[in-house]
């Protein structure tokens, strides 16, 4: 049979020579030429089957981002009437024309090539832009939070999509530096905060499902005008995470990994704050006599305590001395409001205890009677920042010594000291720390990223937390007080291993008693969780009238802080209030306590006065 083979090679050869050639893309001059369905250039998933071909569409856009501070293009869509509805597959498109002005509302007729960038398909814009009809309009897709899949989003790409829903402003990380804000369906928890770490996973996984990016239109950074919310962003006029918002209508696109709306023409979301307004700092239970506060003070650095030397190298705290007299009346604003008697300090210079430190400048900056707790120690610790305790002598005076204890070489020590009201008989122990935090460097074995939401050093934190436990319970400070009160950063969330290890030797979380799961002190890509605890023994947490968590840093954009500084003259002016909000990224934490007082605290979540902490 060998001899047949050369005969059907030949006949093979023939047959392929007439088979038709790929049919070109139709490339036409002007309205009502030929065109491609913008269906036709989109997959439901990957590449477009078109890409680098040329071709021509007609569709209408739906919105314009032109100019030096756009996207550099406009989104098209087609018509209502053209639309083929092809299951999971688009029929929106950007289209790349920097030097093409648009307007929204046309249907147009243009010509460019088909390009696969960035994860999107896209048209570049290769001629000018015919119009053929103005006024005309789309009808938006209907989308729900949290979706199904992400196929969901990917099926409407590039197409003008409403969301009928109450959305809730769940971020405003970005919303000074490029005008967006996080929103989703109820607000995102940070899946330790209130799942175990075995269910972390599946939490996130919901998480990315029930959040999207409600954007301004422009790459812009640092924009001069900040749209939400209206008519501008200032210190005066906020956008809190845990604010509702309707009226969600735009452009669905995935830029930078996300997905995101852009702002379509005719559509204001409409914000509304009541549902997480600025507070006055609660009032103090009227059955407590001793009031206990946390707080990271987000860098306090007060350089050499003589208004110079913040050219030192850290890359922490003010940069210069008018930063930090800014910085420090936000701090100042807020410490003196929480009216405590006592209050735990994280992140603030660890520069001693000496008339130039940060803790005595400090203390002294909260008024008359003012005192901070002298370990007698040259520093607390080798990090560039400590924990400290400041207290008001007026009202209660430290009892014996205050103690720290090493915790290794990566950690910062705590530092403890008991006190008691002045005339009182009954004393306890405060107890400030800051763990370590979950940034990876140096990092390895058990420290590691566990993949189980606890992030990196959780064992770390995990030792430190049994090895502080077990030297408060041989009282350091030479007191046999009526209690131990434990605050400050650990850095973990309230389901996490070193939250856990405290409370399997006797310690009560106060702040899941008294606020419940969903209490929050920081924001973390778009999740609320708590990172500052308060924590008691038994006979303490028997005293405790009330914990709250005042909402004044973590729900506020991160423009309105003082530090780091990168604002124009002008941001500086609308952005900054010498008030309390966004004085730090946490959330401080307040705890009554009545110490004199025979009687037992309330049973779990019945805080009374207002109620400062949102759902």
């Amino acid at each position: 049979m060998s001899h047949l083979l050369p005969s059907l090679a030949v006949a093979l050869s023939l047959a392929l020579s007439f088979l038709p050639a790929a049919a070109a893309l139709p490339v036409s001059a002007g309205c009502g030429g030929a065109t491609t369905a913008i269906v036709d250039l989109r997959s439901a998933r990957g590449p477009s089957p078109m890409a680098g071909q040329t071709t021509s569409i007609e569709a209408v856009v739906t919105a314009a981002f032109g100019g030096a501070d756009g996207l550099g293009g406009f989104f098209v869509q087609q018509a209502d009437a053209q639309r083929r509805h092809r299951p999971g597959v688009p029929e929106g498109l950007f289209v790349y024309a920097p030097k093409v002005r648009a307007n929204a509302g046309d249907l147009v007729h243009l010509t460019g090539r088909v390009d696969d960038r960035y994860g999107r398909t896209q048209l570049v814009l290769s001629g000018g832009i015919a119009v053929c009809a103005r006024g005309q309009t789309v009808t938006p897709a209907t989308l729900t939070l949290p979706v199904a899949t992400p196929a969901v989003l990917a099926a409407h790409e590039g197409m003008r999509v409403r969301l009928p829903q109450t959305l809730t402003v769940s971020d405003t990380h970005e919303l000074g530096r490029y005008g967006s804000v996080v929103l989703s369906n109820g607000r995102l928890r940070i899946p330790t905060q209130v799942a175990p770490p075995a269910e972390a996973a599946a939490y996130a996984a919901a998480n990315a499902l029930n959040r999207i990016v409600l954007d301004d239109g422009s790459n812009r950074r640092d924009p001069a005008t900040v749209r939400y919310p209206s008519p501008a962003l200032s210190a005066a006029n906020t956008l809190r995470a845990g604010y509702t918002v309707r009226g969600v209508e735009g452009v669905l696109e995935l830029r930078y990994d996300t997905w995101r709306l852009q702002p379509a023409a005719g559509a204001t979301p409409e914000f509304d704050a009541s549902a997480n307004p600025r507070t006055d700092a609660p009032a103090r239970h009227p059955g407590a006599d001793m009031r206990v506060a946390s707080f990271n003070v987000f860098n306090y650095f007060n350089g050499d305590g003589q208004g110079g030397g913040f050219d030192a190298p850290t890359n922490r705290g003010a940069k210069t001395h008018a930063v930090f007299v800014r910085q420090e009346a936000k701090i100042v604003a807020a410490l003196r409001a929480l009216r405590a008697d006592v209050i735990g300090l994280m992140e603030i210079e660890n520069n001693g205890y000496g008339n130039a430190s940060a803790v005595r400048r400090l203390a002294a900056q909260l008024g008359d009677g003012w005192r901070a707790i002298d370990p007698g120690t040259a520093r607390l610790g080798r990090d560039a920042i400590a924990v400290a305790l400041v207290y008001d002598s007026r009202t209660v005076e430290p009892v014996e010594r205050a103690a720290t204890v090493s915790l290794g070489r990566r950690h910062r020590p705590p530092l403890a000291q008991t006190f008691r009201r002045i005339g009182g008989t009954r004393a306890f122990t405060v107890a400030v720390n800051h763990l370590k935090s979950k940034n990876c460097p140096h990092a390895t074995g058990a420290d590691l990223d566990q993949a189980d939401g606890q992030g990196c050093w959780n064992a770390a934190r995990t030792r430190a937390a049994t090895r502080i436990a077990d030297w408060l319970a041989a009282s350091p400070t030479g007191v046999a007080a009526d209690g131990v009160l434990l605050i400050g950063d650990l850095n973990s969330y309230a389901k996490e291993d070193p939250v856990r290890a405290f409370e399997s030797h006797g310690y009560a979380n106060l702040v899941t008693r008294f606020v419940g799961d969903a209490a929050y002190s920081y924001v973390f890509r778009g999740e609320a969780g708590n990172l500052d605890h308060a924590l008691a023994t038994s006979t303490l947490a028997a005293r405790v009238k009330a914990v709250h968590i005042w909402h004044i840093n973590a729900d506020e954009p991160v423009a309105l802080q003082s530090v780091p500084d990168y604002k124009t003259p002008a941001q500086r002016s609308s952005y900054y209030a010498p008030d309390a909000y966004r004085s730090s990224d946490h959330d401080p934490v307040i705890v009554d306590v009545a110490l004199d007082d025979s009687g037992t605290g309330p049973a779990s979540g019945t805080n009374r006065g207002p109620r400062n902490s949102v759902d």
